[in-house]
């Protein structure tokens, strides 16, 4: 098969690379290949069964049409200082230029007009203040909540308008292989995860890869097989905090969600607040070598009695150490291994105090468990005890913020893990060592979360349509 353009992976970054081409009047062949499902068929069996029945081929929370964001919370972040390194690619203020411009097209496809955390300007002053005592950084952002369930919506009618305008969609395909000749990257190679279907071959003068985290450890096999200009990145290692919302009740009001940034001793990594989920669900998603993580959910309607969010360290690594995603996987696969497969959930005052947490224990806690099939245990056993140490020291100040944060019923849920290590060598034009070839959204290693993998797939978009 012959096209224009092919785009490997149907999230944020590769849905508005198609529809910024397509609004502004290209007439490209686009191809999309996606290992999952379209939205309409992604369904997690979990709502009916009320544990993980571990899904093949895929998870339906972590692949198919619009990605893993849109599954989980479903927030854009409206600043550029937070979702990722794109701004240093390309400049802070078009990257707020293209957040606006990308957050219009949100909006425009049913997206709720109401932004989250702006105004109340008193008190944010006052959160900002005890976030200085405590030797944290606040960054106040203001958020659009989409919803776990309007996400979808919103997605599904941006998944018609693809496919009315003509972008020929491929569902139940995953790409094996990259075609490169002399430098030139000239398609993509498929398989189907159905043996009835015929695999693809794919040729195109442009070949976007847009794999989100669950294809990051495949894009840097590639990169390594193909000798993509690269280099190992980071990968955030934590656990997802579940507090009584009455415990947040300040912080969700006023800001709705709290990026907090710390570095705390004694080994002063980052560590940062991330994906705060106001009357959310924790969750658990599955990868393809059946890792078990957590995560978060946040529905526009329905609510529970708690708030929860991660809490993640950055680790970075030097020479000669090159396999940072692999790192990260393993400290997955030994939690999972303690739980037997399961998440792990453990109460903070029970790790202060060296002990594991029975579920008889947390039957009788203020803050019952959203995640129903999570396994009472230690995850200090299989956490490292660096990492160990910047989460305990950075409840302790996040509590001077939050009083109550560092509660003894406090829950921490384990693995939380964020997987955009391998950061692709680009220029402005988002051009890779490979001519032909762009790398775009969470997998590349310059973006974290929906707006700006958006903005990314939004840009991409732009470049292309600047073609004769």
């Amino acid at each position: 098969m012959h096209t224009d353009l092919i785009i490997v992976g149907a999230g944020p970054a590769g849905i508005f690379t198609a529809l910024e081409l397509i609004r502004n009047g290209s007439k490209k062949k686009i191809v999309l290949i996606e290992k999952g499902e379209p939205i309409e068929k992604r369904h997690c069996p979990k709502v009916t069964t009320k544990h993980c029945v571990n899904c093949k081929p895929n998870c339906h929370i972590t692949t198919g049409f619009s990605g893993a964001g849109a599954f989980s919370d479903g927030k854009l972040s409206l600043s550029y200082e937070v979702g990722g390194d794109l701004p240093s690619l390309i400049g802070e203020l078009r990257a707020q230029e293209l957040i606006e411009y990308t957050d219009r097209i949100y909006l425009e496809f049913g997206a709720d007009e109401h932004i989250e955390g702006i105004g109340n300007t008193e008190k944010v002053k006052d959160i900002r203040k005890r976030a200085i005592q405590a030797g944290l950084k606040l960054v106040d952002c203001p958020i659009r909540h989409l919803g776990t369930e309007k996400a979808q919506e919103i997605y599904l009618r941006i998944e018609q308008y693809l496919r009315d305008h003509g972008v020929e969609m491929y569902f139940g395909y995953h790409c094996t292989s990259l075609i490169i000749e002399d430098g030139v990257c000239k398609g993509v190679c498929a398989e189907p995860s159905n043996p009835a279907k015929t695999a693809l071959e794919v040729f195109a003068d442009h070949v976007v890869v847009a794999t989100g985290r669950r294809g990051a450890d495949w894009l840097e096999k590639l990169c390594e097989e193909h000798d993509i200009a690269h280099k190992p990145g980071t990968v955030d290692i934590g656990v997802r905090i579940e507090v009584r919302n009455e415990v947040m009740e300040d912080v969700n009001n006023v800001l709705y969600e709290s990026k907090l940034i710390g570095y705390p001793k004694p080994f002063k990594n980052k560590v940062r607040t991330f994906c705060q989920n106001p009357g959310g669900f924790v969750s658990q998603e599955n990868y393809d070598n059946n890792l078990a993580v957590v995560n978060g959910h946040s529905y526009k309607e329905l609510k529970s009695n708690n708030t929860n969010l991660a809490i993640l360290c950055s680790h970075n690594f030097n020479e000669p150490f090159n396999q940072p995603i692999a790192y990260a996987q393993k400290i997955g696969e030994l939690t999972n291994m303690l739980g037997a497969g399961h998440i792990l959930v453990q109460r903070y005052g029970d790790i202060l105090d060296g002990k594991r947490t029975w579920a008889k224990e947390l039957s009788m806690s203020n803050v019952k468990p959203s995640l129903p099939d999570a396994v009472a245990g230690d995850i200090t056993a299989a956490m490292p005890y660096r990492a160990m140490m910047n989460i305990i020291n950075f409840i302790q100040a996040v509590d001077h913020v939050v009083p109550g944060f560092a509660s003894t019923e406090t829950l921490l849920y384990s693995p939380e893990l964020k997987f955009y290590s391998n950061k692709v060598k680009m220029d402005a034009d988002l051009s890779t060592s490979i001519r032909g070839l762009h790398c775009l959204g969470d997998s590349s290693g310059w973006t974290r979360g929906l707006m700006m993998a958006s903005v990314m797939g939004v840009l991409m978009g732009q470049k292309l349509s600047e073609e004769v």
